[in-house]
This record gives C-alpha cells, sequence and structure tokens, in this order.
C-alpha cells in the first residue's frame, strides 16, 4: 500500500515521466559521406563518359591495333626514345593490319595511332586509380552509407573486366586475316561501358536525396511509367549494341544515302560473307560481318526505338509531377537529335566528327533515359501553384 502524501506535493512528483517520441528515425541513421561519393562519382561518370569519346576516336582513326601487347603497369609509359618506338612499330609490323592495309606506313604516321590507343589506355587507368583511392579513401574513413559497400565494389568489379574484355577485343584482330577486331566483342566492350555510365548515373541521381525522401517519393512513383522507361532503356541500349556492330566493320561507310540504301530498302547480297577461298561462310556471321544487313539492322532498331520512344514520351507528358514531365520532354528533344545525328552520320559516310557527336549523343540520350526512369519512380513533389502534386 502506497505511503501518505502531503496535500501540499506535485502531482505527479517521483512519477517516471515517458521520453517524447523522437521522429526522422530514417535519417537518424549513419549516412555516411552521401555528397562526398555522390561527388566522386560525378567525377568517375565525366571520366568513362570521356573514355566512350576516346575510344570511339581510337575505332575511327584506326588506332586501336597499334600497341599489340597488353601491359596493364608497365604499359603506363610511353615509348621515350627512337630505339624503343622502333621496336612497338616493329610488333605493328607483324600484325595483318598492317601487312594487309598500311603496309609501308612511316614510323610518325605509327605514332599518331599509337598516341590514340596509349591515351584511352591511359584514360583507363586513371579511372581505376581515381576508382581506388576514392573507395579505400571512404571506406577506411568510415564513410560509406549503409547498403552502398556492394554497389561501389560492383563499379570497380565491372571496370577491372571492362579492362580484360578490352585486351579480348584487341586481341581478336592480331592474327589471321582480320584488319579490325572482332565486331562482337567490340560491341561487348562498349555494351559494358554503357553498363558502368549508367549504374553510375543512377548512383548519382539516390544520392542527391536521403533515404527518407527516397521513401516518401517512391510512394507517389507512376509504375508504368517506370516500366514504359525501363522498357526504352533496354531499347536504347540494345541500339547502342548494333550500332557498335556498324562501328566494327566500317559498316557505316557501305551505303551513304537515305532512306534507301543505295537505291534499294534492303541491300542486295545481305546474308553473304566470304570465307576467302571462294565461297560464303554460314549465314548466322552475316549478321555480325554484312555491311548491308548490319547497318540495316541498325537503321530499322533506330526506327522502333524512336517510335517507341514517342509513345513513352506521349505517357510521360501526363505526369502530374512537373520534373517528371520535363525528364521526358528532354528525352524527346534528344531522341530527335539523335535520329537527325544518325541520318547525318549515313550521308557523310560516317565523316569522323559526325561519327563521334553521333556517339557522344547515345552517351546522352542514354543518361536522359535512366534520369526520367528515375524520376518516375522517385518523382520529387512540388507545389499545387508550380502545377506539381
Amino acid at each position: 500500500m502506497a505511503g501518505k502524501r502531503s496535500i501540499f506535493e506535485e502531482v505527479g512528483a517521483g512519477q517516471t515521466v515517458p521520453a517524447a517520441p523522437v521522429g526522422g528515425g530514417i535519417d537518424a541513421r549513419p549516412k555516411g559521406a552521401r555528397a562526398g561519393i555522390r561527388l566522386w562519382l560525378v567525377a568517375l561518370f565525366l571520366l568513362v563518359a570521356t573514355m566512350i569519346a576516346v575510344g570511339g576516336l581510337t575505332r575511327l582513326t584506326d588506332s586501336g591495333l597499334s600497341i599489340t601487347e597488353w601491359k596493364p603497369v608497365t604499359g603506363a609509359l610511353p615509348p621515350m626514345d627512337e630505339a624503343t618506338w622502333a621496336e612497338e612499330f616493329a610488333k605493328y609490323q607483324a600484325i595483318p593490319e598492317y601487312q594487309l592495309q598500311n603496309k609501308g606506313m612511316s614510323l610518325e604516321a605509327f605514332k599518331s595511332i599509337y598516341w590514340w590507343e596509349w591515351g584511352h589506355r591511359q584514360l583507363g587507368r586513371v579511372i581505376g586509380i581515381v576508382w581506388a583511392l576514392g573507395f579505400v579513401g571512404f571506406a577506411v574513413a568510415r564513410q560509406i552509407p549503409s547498403g552502398w559497400t556492394g554497389r561501389l565494389v560492383l563499379l570497380g568489379a565491372l571496370g577491372g573486366a571492362q579492362g580484360a574484355i578490352g585486351w579480348w577485343m584487341v586481341s581478336s584482330g592480331l592474327s589471321g586475316e582480320r584488319l579490325d577486331v572482332a565486331s562482337y566483342r567490340l560491341a561487348t566492350h562498349l555494351g559494358l561501358a554503357f553498363v558502368i555510365l549508367g549504374l553510375i548515373a543512377w548512383y548519382v541521381f539516390l544520392l542527391g536525396r536521403s533515404e527518407a525522401e527516397l521513401m516518401t517519393a517512391r510512394r507517389g512513383g507512376e509504375r508504368k511509367l517506370y516500366g514504359l522507361s525501363t522498357g526504352l532503356m533496354h531499347f536504347a541500349f540494345l541500339q547502342v549494341l548494333l550500332g557498335a556492330l556498324v562501328a566494327g566493320i566500317d559498316a557505316g561507310r557501305a551505303f551513304p544515302t537515305w532512306p534507301d540504301m543505295n537505291g534499294t530498302f534492303f541491300p542486295a547480297d545481305a546474308f553473304y560473307v566470304p570465307d576467302g577461298a571462294g565461297g560464303s561462310l554460314p549465314v548466322w556471321h552475316a549478321f555480325f560481318e554484312n555491311p548491308g544487313l548490319v547497318q540495316f539492322m541498325h537503321r530499322m532498331a533506330g526506327y522502333l526505338v524512336f517510335a517507341f520512344g514517342v509513345v513513352v514520351w506521349l505517357r510521360g507528358r501526363k505526369s502530374a509531377y512537373r520534373a517528371t514531365r520535363g525528364a521526358f520532354n528532354a528525352v524527346m528533344a534528344m531522341l530527335l537529335a539523335q535520329v537527325a545525328l544518325g541520318i547525318a552520320a549515313v550521308l557523310t559516310a560516317a565523316h569522323v566528327h559526325v561519327a563521334i557527336t553521333h556517339q557522344v549523343g547515345a552517351v546522352i540520350l542514354w543518361v536522359l533515359i535512366i534520369r526520367a526512369r528515375h524520376l518516375a519512380q522517385y518523382p520529387v513533389a512540388g507545389s499545387i501553384r508550380e502545377g506539381t502534386a
């Protein structure tokens, strides 16, 4: 039985008062250096985008086979004297591209293509170093947000795989009678570069808002629009791979007319690939090695991507969110520009400046699609006055 209390005692004195609830439990978790990691990823994004452009120029200038060995560490140093230059040139003279196509090339001409390939590989090394320094630095400082370690490790693993695939691609052009790298290996190499770039872009968008903001935004996500934009992303990726096949066999220079292909809708001998002995290779080779068929596939896929892009854009225009509508408008504008650049590349027989602009356009379109997809899943809410939900 409780003891007697004084009539002057405050009511509730001596009793334990429960603590007031504290909101923002998600925000109270250790979040790590989200802003710092985002800046680091932006730097990696710019480096990878530059790498894709330099890789395209390396291909367009026929420089990709000028370095015939893969030395990830010691290869960082270029030839420093005439004797070393002569040694590198002798290695190049032993491969089919020189013997069958560039016979009689001067040492000075060799140096010009060597520097393109060396710069391409050097940029790959820089990307690897920037990733490693950033990851180790944030890990040692324990500033990686919860759930992000695996994502960042994945980027490094894909980067390492990209280096190995790059050599696998180059090695395909160093023997036999091949004058260029195998087109399907080039497509694999470029495709992985776009995967890495897309992942970095997605991570940058995610790190732009807090976990609590993302969870709140996801409740207002537009599932149908997200699904359509995901389909457009996959379709655009397929078109990138087909573009790599075109570049791999110089198919962009074979039919410099539009909308026809040298006067016909479907190119003649589309399923014929010579075997070097007066016969032809099996039909499936034509899908990778016949310039007419490869360019036809790239053209038709381009028309389909554009048509599907219009459907997605019309759906995106109906979004309740201004930022989302703006993102899909940007996709449509770039899609129109990319179609125009593709036609220009055809009509100029893949002129270097036009072709590389077309490739850079593919990068921009790819990132804009990913951004629109992100906003479809995580919309940015505004105010009624601004015309948003």
